[in-house]
């Protein structure tokens, strides 16, 4: 039994495996870019922000509700690779180039996240790394 317990409070102290969720579909610009999609910790995935860009083309959409629907679809991508779903995200961080845009990606992002939703947090911004880009997202999700 002292065995059993000793080997439990040593599993408590051992620092958690990490692993790099990178989808299929993200394999060529993943190979080249300084972060990971997604990392998933004891159960809890951390997904990097995310812009609404084409993974072919590279390509930022130029209808602003567009560009969030293909961010959105990216993030699913991850979220997937991790054996997860939007019900699993439990927090969300909305980075947007002008706050007037809020309208448009709400009624977006309603589509994907019903009830009940995740915490969020929305803030205005002066640009992102891609200059094409007015919107990037980042989840943390839970299963």
């Amino acid at each position: 039994m002292k065995t059993l317990a000793a080997l439990l409070l040593l599993s408590l102290s051992l620092p958690a495996a990490k692993k790099t969720i990178v989808p299929p579909e993200f394999a060529a610009t993943a190979a080249t870019a300084p972060y990971s999609p997604g990392i998933l910790v004891d159960g809890t995935l951390y997904v990097s922000g995310t812009i609404g860009q084409d993974l072919k083309t590279s390509a930022v959409p130029s209808d602003f509700e567009q560009e969030v629907k293909v961010c959105l679809e990216r993030i699913g991508l991850v979220l997937k690779a991790a054996g997860m779903k939007f019900e699993d995200v439990v927090s969300v961080q909305v980075y947007l180039t002008d706050m007037e845009l809020f309208p448009r990606m709400n009624a977006v992002y309603t589509t994907v996240f019903k009830s009940p939703r995740p915490a969020r947090t929305t803030v205005g911004v002066t640009k992102l790394a891609s200059a094409a880009a007015h919107v990037e997202i980042t989840v943390t999700a839970r299963k």
